[in-house]
């Protein structure tokens, strides 16, 4: 089952993304549930289940979406995960390399990604998101993919010459992350890592690996994440980008006006953005351009 969360006729609403269009949850179960991170917080993916066979509410075309939980308590994101991408920054800890992203730096797909004005290193990170379905702390490795509630693709948009000896400052300028376009649910992938991942630039494959070179797999990352905060449903881990990123390029390749960047994942679809200069967008500008645009 694949959810999203959207925008409709200025009406926030999540639903169930099927080949024919969407069909609206928030219309049948809003009362009780007011988004998706709602939905997983009250365990409630089986009630969304039963609408499964019911007919489109919403054409996909006519919805602006939002990242796929558009508030997560936590976004915790990993660098250095992939094989490629540590020999190309020639990282040697062995242990996780942990940062965080703020819930008001994201954007949905379809959606305009922001190019910092203070960044001439604005790059490119295909990722895999995890998104929590079930509260846990001190997980252990072995139950942890029970606690997920389901996968999507991510776009760790990263200003390079911000980032310096730290992370955090080069991952959260405004609308930098995109989030979707949707979550599969974790039962359509029981297994992570058999996922092809790639990401294209202007139309060119700029990376292509799969998720089973991830050094810290998706349990392990639960597991050592949950030794020291208690992770909530809809939490999310984005756990790593492959190598190819524009920094290690020869010449380098950075984002700019203009361009289109695009993150597709295997059994869960394919994010779309374009990329605008920060300075020339509103103070409001909101994440919920139209997908079709």
């Amino acid at each position: 089952m694949k959810l999203a969360s959207y925008l409709h006729q200025g009406v926030r609403s999540y639903g169930i993304v099927t080949p024919n269009g969407i069909i609206d949850l928030g219309r049948r179960l809003g009362h009780r549930f007011a988004d998706l991170k709602a939905l997983l917080s009250g365990d409630a993916l089986s009630l969304a289940r039963e609408y499964l066979g019911a007919a489109a509410d919403l054409a996909t075309a006519g919805v602006s979406f939002l990242p796929v939980i558009e508030h997560p308590g936590k976004i915790l994101c990993v660098g250095m995960n992939y094989a490629e991408k540590r020999r190309e920054f020639n990282e040697l800890n062995p242990a996780p390399t942990l940062f965080v992203r703020f819930a008001d730096s994201q954007t949905g797909h379809g959606a305009p990604i922001l190019k910092p004005s203070r960044s001439v290193e604005f790059d490119y990170e295909g990722e895999l998101a995890v998104i929590i379905g079930r509260d846990g702390e001190d997980i252990p490795a072995d139950r942890a993919l029970s606690h997920v509630a389901g996968y999507s693709c991510y776009m760790d948009g990263s200003a390079r010459d911000w980032q310096h000896t730290w992370f955090t400052a080069g991952k959260n300028w405004r609308q930098t992350g995109a989030f979707g376009p949707c979550m599969t649910t974790a039962d359509d992938i029981p297994d992570p890592h058999v996922l092809g991942i790639r990401t294209w630039l202007n139309g060119r494959k700029v990376q292509d690996d799969n998720t089973g070179s991830m050094i810290h797999r998706v349990a392990e990352l639960i597991e050592y994440i949950s030794t020291f905060t208690r992770l909530h449903a809809g939490d999310v881990i984005i756990t790593g980008s492959p190598g190819g990123v524009g920094k290690k390029r020869t010449p380098p390749l950075f984002m700019h006006a203009g361009d289109c960047i695009e993150v597709e994942i295997d059994l869960i679809g394919r994010l779309s953005n374009r990329v605008i200069d920060a300075d020339t967008a509103p103070a409001a500008e909101s994440y919920v351009a139209n997908a079709a645009s």
